[in-house]
């Protein structure tokens, strides 16, 4: 790629989001059956429904590119991922593991929020009104995502201090 405008980053970082966001999806059903906290579970499933929206809606977004939505392996996903995946193949105590699996996802969503966050400033300065919109969605679900865990985190710390 041939960093030489800023539809061509646009485009590009598209491509990288949609790859993020498909590699999530295989991810959060094993993560989802590893906590053992039911609202942790619950969280992790939830988003997996609003991440197939994800993928709808970042598909979606290329229209206005006028290329073609092809993914393109994000390696930054594939290493928090990897991370994850490292976590749940740890044996501990169940709160403990749970406080960490929220670490885990809380990484991924400041990725994501980071990514959602560039791409709707970028959307904005190209004009692209419609990607703009779907991207803003996509960002607003990945920060109450983000502030839910963190609320989880609350209560689940607590615990894990009285072990």
């Amino acid at each position: 790629m041939s960093l030489d405008n800023l539809a061509t980053l646009f485009h590009d970082e598209l491509r990288d989001v949609l790859s993020a966001e498909k590699q999530l999806l295989k991810a959060l059903p094993k993560m989802a059956k590893s906590a053992t906290c039911e609202k942790l579970k619950s969280a992790f499933n939830n988003h997996l429904a609003q991440t197939a929206d994800h993928i709808q809606r970042t598909t979606d977004a290329f229209e206005e590119t006028g290329k073609v939505a092809k993914a393109k392996t994000c390696e930054a996903m594939k290493g928090l991922l990897k991370e994850a995946d490292e976590i749940l193949k740890m044996n501990g105590e169940p709160a403990v593991k749970d406080a960490i699996l929220i670490a885990a996802a809380q990484k991924v969503e400041h990725y994501e929020i980071a990514t959602y966050g560039t791409l709707c400033t970028w959307a904005k300065l190209l004009g692209y009104t419609r990607a703009l919109d779907l991207l803003k969605q996509n960002l607003s679900d990945e920060e109450a995502a983000d502030k839910h865990l963190t609320v989880l985190a609350q209560a689940i710390n607590r615990e894990v201090l009285a072990i």
